[in-house]
């Protein structure tokens, strides 16, 4: 399959109200072929593995390249200066930075759109949106900050805004459109990092302030908090979030995203922590023993695999390191892993190296 066909099939298969196993299946595997064709470190990893097109039948033998790989080697099906953007991490959990290469964003912007109408707007067709996070012009490379334009751009009102600037958080201005929403009645949704929601209700507690913002508002946040600001335990943050505005924890979500994929997991709110999260049609996981990347049982702790065919330049198939159980309708993420399934996972690392660098 040509790039452009590629493209093609999986802007139709997204657009589809969902999709069997067996179809989702015969597209990992047209993509598996096209990635071992033309991405080099994962074509020599997969024939370490003795995985090959002529080989792979299931789209759970489809070999998982382990995240922190994506720091060391360009994973690329196109030529990296053929991109039309280039997506970087954080950079806070280690002295690299990982980066997937986009030849087009239509089908990562397709797969955010599809899947924040569906799990968050959920019949809505616009709401004003406050933006807790710097925009593109600030992070060009930032996929968080492509995804919340994106969201802004298609789903927010006129009224919408970016609270977050070169001078950092503009609560003044944040506090504005708050204190407007709460008294015309109108819904409000605050979108941004999960770290950047603690500042916002460490002032409002150092005001004596809170809201009571209109039904229908609700939270999103996403990403942790990458030692950008105090670490708070889930049940706190969630009542701290629903005290401050006056938004039921049922209304504040979580987004599970990751620069080294195209598509993104959400939650149903949480009232109860951790909640069950699920993708959309496009996307599977697996939870899996690090070391032999054989499936676990339902209900047994392990390692996180995500298929996600919107990935489609890079590699579809990815190890985390987040620590998971498969629960009915999706999983439930559990943090970092540790232990024996963090060292399977440097283990992985490195046997991926060693394969892929030949």
């Amino acid at each position: 399959m040509s790039q452009a066909e590629i493209v093609e099939a999986l802007l139709a298969f997204i657009a589809r109200d969902d999709a069997t196993d067996d179809a989702f299946e015969a597209l990992a595997l047209r993509l598996f072929a096209h990635q071992f064709t033309h991405n080099a470190p994962y074509r020599r990893f997969a024939q370490a593995r003795g995985r090959t097109p002529l080989t792979v039948r299931r789209w759970h033998d489809i070999p998982a390249v382990p995240i922190k790989a994506f720091k060391d080697l360009t994973l690329s099906c196109c030529p990296p200066e053929a991109a039309e953007r280039v997506f970087m991490t954080s950079g806070t959990t280690g002295s690299g930075r990982g980066r997937s290469y986009h030849p087009t964003l239509a089908v990562y912007d397709a797969s955010m759109l599809a899947g924040f109408s569906a799990r968050i707007m959920r019949g809505r067709k616009t709401i004003r949106m406050g933006i807790l996070f710097p925009d593109e012009a600030a992070l060009p490379n930032s996929s968080l900050a492509h995804y919340l334009a994106l969201a802004k751009e298609r789903f927010g009102t006129p009224d919408s805004a970016v609270f977050v600037r070169q001078g950092g958080l503009d609560l003044d201005a944040l506090l504005r459109a708050l204190g407007e929403a709460e008294a015309s009645g109108a819904p409000i949704a605050l979108l941004g990092a999960t770290y950047a929601f603690v500042p916002v209700m460490d002032a409002l507690r150092d005001r004596g302030r809170r809201f009571a913002l209109p039904p229908g508002s609700f939270l999103f946040d996403t990403g942790g908090f990458k030692g950008q600001s105090r670490e708070i335990e889930p049940d706190a943050f969630y009542d701290g979030l629903s005290q401050a505005f006056g938004v039921p924890r049922a209304a504040c979500f979580n987004m599970y995203g990751m620069t080294e994929l195209s598509t993104q997991f959400y939650d149903d709110g949480n009232a109860a922590c951790p909640p069950v999260k699920s993708g959309p049609h496009w996307i599977r996981s697996r939870v899996v023993d690090p070391l032999t990347g054989q499936d676990l049982p339902e209900g047994e702790t392990g390692v996180l695999v995500h298929h996600d065919l919107a990935h489609f330049n890079s590699v579809s198939a990815i190890l985390t390191e987040d620590a998971g159980v498969v629960v009915p309708g999706g999983f439930r993420l559990l943090g970092r892993v540790e232990g024996s399934a963090s060292r399977g996972c440097s283990v992985a690392v490195a046997e991926f190296l060693a394969a892929a660098q030949g």
